[in-house]
């Protein structure tokens, strides 16, 4: 058996806006956190110990941090290279350069030649020696349009025959390096990619567009004992019940309130050739809390929204109080009140809304205070137009492109 730590998404470097700056160390208190709870991701592999870790990708927000987050996420993976504990670090989109070619942030540890380290920047088999035995890695990082296809190749072809190709060539190219396998060696798909089944969380808004979504069946092979997944932020096992286990470890922290209501952890891996077995870790990181509250109709709007706040466990938490009221109930708000009230929170934001300049919804899921999303509401807008029935598909995919570009870091 060879015990393996699965971790990925830790965008060590996000959310700074969430956080305050430690006078003791001048760092943002959400650079912090991040770092802390890597730590202890890695304290735990050294713990077990673990046999291997594998890094799922997207280890900051873009190709180029600046050097105190580097050397932060180099202080913390170094422990591994002290534990002798190997270590393969894939290239997730947000690890590459905007072109999509290479990993830039990763690339380092391969200069360097770290003892121990594997960058996975290529679509290659690595056969690693543990101190539990031998496993092959195939490692699949992010891949995009481009890398697979020319220009020519796609001149004249639908977004669908396009997509079509792309999981051909894929094919082709995953089905070489399964033919050099050692079937008698434990192996381990290490992939950073939108699953078409899975269920998302920020990456929707950091990505879209950008990759394609990859069939489930491309990935279920009788010769993978474990398939590590990185880039949906959410956890889940895609093929619960069934061999291989399909993982999605999710980020290990909340990059923004998108992710607000889901557990954060790592998955520990037991892998045996036919036999693997695994566990989700949960990891306590920073709560964050979003206090919602339609006061337009109360007598007493601050009242209502001090109720409101007291109902709510904002110690130490990231905060967004988000209310509605009528233009003449503005002057009945103490803000200097509010700011007391939510004065046990790490961090928070107020965000009025008056209700009397809001539009006047054309279709009912998208009244105002709605939680929906824009793809979301888009889809849900272009259902109720008839006479654009025809055009549903490419104007979400026009939409998706455009917050790609808007909101990708």
């Amino acid at each position: 058996m060879i015990k393996i730590l699965h971790l990925s998404d830790i965008h060590l470097g996000s959310g700074f806006s969430h956080g305050q700056t430690n006078p003791e160390t001048g760092l943002n208190s959400r650079l912090e956190d991040f770092v802390a709870t890597l730590g202890r991701c890695i304290d735990r592999a050294i713990a077990e110990p673990v046999d291997l870790v594998l890094f799922g990708g997207d280890a900051f927000p873009d190709a180029t941090p600046p050097p105190f987050v580097k050397q932060a996420f180099a202080g913390q993976f170094r422990r591994l290279v002290d534990a002798e504990i190997p270590t393969v670090l894939l290239v997730g989109n947000h690890d590459q350069y905007s072109q999509g070619q290479g990993g830039a942030s990763l690339g380092i540890y391969r200069t360097l030649g770290v003892p121990g380290f594997v960058v996975g920047d290529r679509l290659e088999t690595h056969r690693i020696e543990t101190r539990g035995g031998p496993v092959q890695v195939i490692t699949l990082p992010w891949l995009t349009r481009s890398t697979l296809l020319t220009r020519p190749e796609t001149e004249g072809l639908s977004l669908e025959a396009v997509n079509e190709l792309l999981i051909d060539r894929l094919l082709v190219a995953l089905e070489a390096e399964i033919r050099r396998l050692d079937l008698e060696v434990p192996t381990v798909l290490l992939a950073h990619l939108m699953l078409d089944r899975a269920r998302l969380g920020a990456e929707r808004f950091l990505a879209v567009g950008k990759g394609f979504n990859v069939p489930l069946s491309v990935l279920i092979r009788p010769q993978f004992d474990y398939v590590a997944l990185g880039h949906v932020h959410k956890h889940q096992n895609l093929n619960p019940g069934n061999d291989p286990p399909v993982v999605y470890p999710g980020s290990i922290e909340r990059v923004d309130f998108s992710e607000e209501k889901e557990e954060k952890g790592f998955v520990l891996v037991n892998l045996v050739r036919k036999q693997t077995t695994w566990e989700f870790c949960p990891l306590k990181v920073r709560p964050f809390r979003t206090i919602r509250a339609d006061v337009s109709k109360a007598d007493d709007p601050l009242a209502a929204l001090l109720k409101a706040i007291a109902k709510v466990d904002i110690k130490d938490a990231v905060v967004r109080l988000l209310y509605q009221l009528r233009s003449e109930q503005l002057e009945a708000i103490d803000t200097a009140q509010l700011h007391r009230a939510l004065g046990e929170a790490h961090t928070y934001t107020i965000q009025p809304e008056l209700v009397s300049q809001l539009a006047r919804p054309r279709v009912p899921e998208l009244e105002a205070g709605s939680a929906i999303d824009p793809l979301e509401a888009l889809k849900t807008y272009l259902e109720s137009r008839e006479d654009l029935q025809g055009l549903q598909a490419d104007l979400m995919e026009a939409a998706a492109g455009l917050l790609a570009g808007d909101r990708a870091d």
